[in-house]
């Protein structure tokens, strides 16, 4: 079983809300128009269908139309997934979404704060080979906001980690983190305004586990691994921010995923997913926007963020 998660940067629909940033406001001076529409949405079909996972978590995906049309394009290019969902109970401008070959047992959405700036996170519930498996797509405060956004986020997923107790847990997505935040982010004082403490590490609990998956023993219930660890360092990235390379997107798993039984997370299988058609030179391929007072949409590129993948092998209970 393959699981990934991509940010797919500001997946727009061509329906005028009120709530979208000024460069995708349909039909307006920026050309977000049907043009540039369905290039992006075949454009990321493309990277999807080469992805093939089975369970893909999805980040910035404005609105369910935006969702169902992404879902129609793959499936004229020969990707359908049958399950789809997007935390759409609060009316932030962009949403996290998953798609899946499974079907849903239920999804619900985690409520961080009732600002408008802060996104739900989606929970979502499946029964994969007669085993639960609990999933939580997230897309955390970008670091135009201090620590104390992201660990409002944190401290939401580990409260309903800790209701759910020893259970198949995966929580995925952008979480504007690197994997040790908590080195990272010392130094800028208008992050750090949590005396030292970060969401993804301190109230996770994955500072405690900084090795690999094969060395890794012992993860309290309420605790979680990041998959990160279990390639070279090199490799952990997932976007590329002014020449340096950043792990933005995590994969966190709980420790019932790798006790060897049932569903369990397939060792050194983390990766990012980087073909040469997603680079341009040494900087991610993004979605093309011409420069000056009006941006201007291109109908060329992908994302700014690459996707990261994971695999799972289905055993059998012991």
């Amino acid at each position: 079983m393959k699981i990934a998660t991509y940010n797919v940067e500001n997946l727009f629909d061509l329906q005028k809300s009120g709530h979208e940033y000024k460069e995708y406001i349909p039909f307006s001076q920026s050309n977000w128009d049907n043009r540039n529409y369905k290039t992006k949405l075949k454009n990321l079909s493309r990277v999807i269908k080469d992805i093939d996972a089975d369970i893909i978590a999805l980040e910035e995906i404005e609105s369910k139309q935006a969702l169902d049309d992404l879902k129609f394009q793959l499936k004229r290019d020969g990707l359908y997934y049958q399950y789809a969902k997007i935390a759409n109970a609060k009316n932030t401008t962009i949403k996290v979404a998953i798609l899946s070959k499974f079907p849903f047992v239920y999804t619900k959405e985690l409520v961080v704060g009732y600002a408008h700036s802060f996104r739900n996170i989606l929970e979502v519930k499946l029964k994969v080979n007669n085993e639960d498996l609990y999933i939580f797509v997230n897309h955390w405060k970008s670091k135009a906001g201090p620590e104390s956004q992201r660990i409002s986020y944190a401290k939401t997923l580990k409260k309903r980690i800790q209701e759910l107790g020893n259970k198949n847990i995966i929580a995925l997505g952008d979480f504007n983190s690197h994997y040790e935040e908590y080195k990272s982010f010392k130094r800028k004082r208008k992050l750090n305004d949590t005396d030292g403490i970060t969401g993804i590490n301190h109230i996770l609990g994955t500072i405690n586990y900084q090795k690999k998956s094969s060395a890794t023993q012992n993860i309290k219930y309420n605790e979680l691994y990041n998959l990160w660890y279990d390639i070279e360092e090199n490799e952990r990235y997932s976007y590329i921010y002014r020449g340096k390379k950043e792990a933005l997107d995590n994969i966190l798993i709980s420790s019932s995923l790798l006790d060897h039984k049932g569903i369990d997370y397939k060792k050194d299988s983390l990766s990012n997913f980087a073909p040469k058609y997603l680079f341009k030179g040494k900087s991610i391929y993004r979605w093309q926007m011409s420069r000056g007072k009006v941006k201007k949409h291109k109908a060329q590129g992908y994302s700014d963020h690459l996707a990261v993948i994971a695999e799972f092998t289905l055993g059998t209970n012991q």
